[in-house]
């Protein structure tokens, strides 16, 4: 045995030594090993909704015969409410935009659900209005258990459940879907100017509704992908505007169609989008079915449901589920599965309770808690994240996995004004979810 540099050898006794072997990141077995990242965003659920109940997780605060410690005040009945289990397929929830966050958290007591809900419904006969609630029944305290939706529950338990993952804005869908592929919602006064833009997290762009009259100067993560010749398309579900719910009566439907820009559309919206002439990228739903059949999926994609399977109240919890299953079970039966990442969240609170107060980290956020699964072969089973973490990370992950890194900053070769880089704000890293040097786990094929 050569023992280098110990004792006095023979003076004609010579010694070479190799470098040391850089040990293999988990980034650098990301890089090698993921080629697909699929971001699915349903809508309008809190985490304590979905997985209050959930053992391990930081759920629903319970003594030891399983009975919530935790009550909210109701302003109508004078009582104070706990958190109870329903097995109602249609929920109604409450409404979610900026207002409606800070009378909720109640300055971080958590206590204003209820009364955010009752208040709305004064006056409020406009269904798309974010600020309204939509229905007379008050639900906001209503959770779910593995009895309603096996199959989130099946995907948490065989891969990562995400129990500190927050919306990135405090307020409704349309800054959310902002965030998550430009890490940003911002009001520009000058339309074309992207250092004109300040944060604005209730009507965003120019100040318009959202739609083909409003755009965005600012970068989004698009401009990042094109540049480096990364592959990306969002798969948008068509269909009636999800704010005019399950009744017709409730508003005049706007068809959400791929060309047309919307709150859950806002790419085509973008100037960094439109300059590199990629609008075309959004397309409808079905062709992710197609691109899967002909091996034709990009490195990154979105998926973004139609109204009815959308899980936004009043829609039917099942036929999210159902929606989500499906696509899930796609990429499972397909070559894609092992080397493909699935995130699946959900866009905003929606109204309903959840019992952690969000950390502030800039003017537009953090929202509350949402439900958040990592599903691939190779994240962890069975694993709880209890990392600080927001949508934001979802876009920290595709920059580092196929972008070396690069962030949306005054340094991405586009600035613009943001006043944080979020993809950096978060306390988390989704690479902790995986283990690349285990045995790939199989598809978990489950029943929509």
């Amino acid at each position: 045995m050569l023992l280098l540099g110990a004792g006095c050898g023979a003076g004609n006794t010579t010694s070479t030594s190799s470098p040391p072997v850089r040990p293999v990141s988990p980034l650098d077995q990301a890089r090698q090993k993921i080629q697909h990242v699929i971001v699915i965003m349903q809508e309008n659920r809190s985490f304590d909704h979905y997985f209050g109940t959930f053992p391990g997780a930081e759920g629903i605060p319970r003594d030891a015969s399983g009975e919530p410690t935790v009550c909210v005040n109701d302003p109508k009945t004078k009582k104070c409410v706990k958190p109870y289990h329903t097995t109602a397929d249609r929920n109604f929830g409450g409404p979610h935009d900026t207002r409606s966050f800070k009378v909720c958290a109640g300055e971080n007591r958590m206590d204003g659900f209820i009364a955010s809900a009752e208040y709305s419904q004064k006056g409020c006969a406009d269904a798309t209005d974010p600020s309204c609630s939509r229905e007379g029944l008050i639900d906001v305290m209503g959770y779910h258990t593995e009895a309603e939706i096996p199959n989130y529950w099946a995907y948490a338990k065989n891969f990562v459940l995400n129990d500190h993952m927050f919306q990135p804005n405090a307020s409704w869908s349309f800054p959310q879907h902002l965030y998550m592929v430009s890490g940003w919602s911002a009001h520009c006064t000058v339309v074309d100017d992207p250092m004109t833009c300040v944060t604005e997290i209730e009507r965003p762009g120019t100040g318009k509704d959202a739609g083909p009259d409003n755009e965005f100067a600012w970068t989004d993560i698009t401009f990042l992908l094109h540049k480096a010749g990364v592959s990306w398309k969002y798969y948008l579900g068509e269909g009636d505007d999800p704010h005019c719910g399950g009744d017709p009566d409730d508003c005049q439907p706007i068809k959400i169609k791929a060309n047309v820009p919307s709150i859950w559309n806002v790419l085509p919206e973008f100037d960094s989008v439109k300059a590199a002439g990629e609008t075309g990228n959004v397309v409808p739903f079905d062709r992710f079915h197609q691109d899967v059949a002909a091996h034709t999926l990009p490195s990154v994609a979105w998926i973004v449901p139609a109204g009815e399977v959308s899980e936004h109240p009043d829609f039917l919890v099942s036929a999210g589920q159902a929606y989500v299953t499906a696509i899930i079970n796609t990429i499972m039966k397909s070559s894609y599965w092992n080397s493909t990442v699935i995130f699946l969240s959900w866009d905003d609170w929606g109204g309903f309770y959840d019992h952690v107060a969000p950390p502030a980290v800039d003017a537009g956020g953090f929202g509350f808690r949402v439900p958040g699964l990592v599903i691939s072969p190779w994240a962890r089973k069975g694993t709880i994240d209890k990392q600080v973490l927001s949508h934001d990370a979802y876009l920290k992950f595709i920059e580092d996995v196929f972008l070396a890194g690069a962030r949306l900053d005054p340094n991405d070769g586009r600035p613009d004004s943001r006043p944080t880089v979020r993809e950096v704000l978060q306390q988390g890293d989704l690479i902790n979810d995986f283990d690349f040097n285990q045995t790939p786990l199989p598809p978990l094929v489950l029943k929509p």
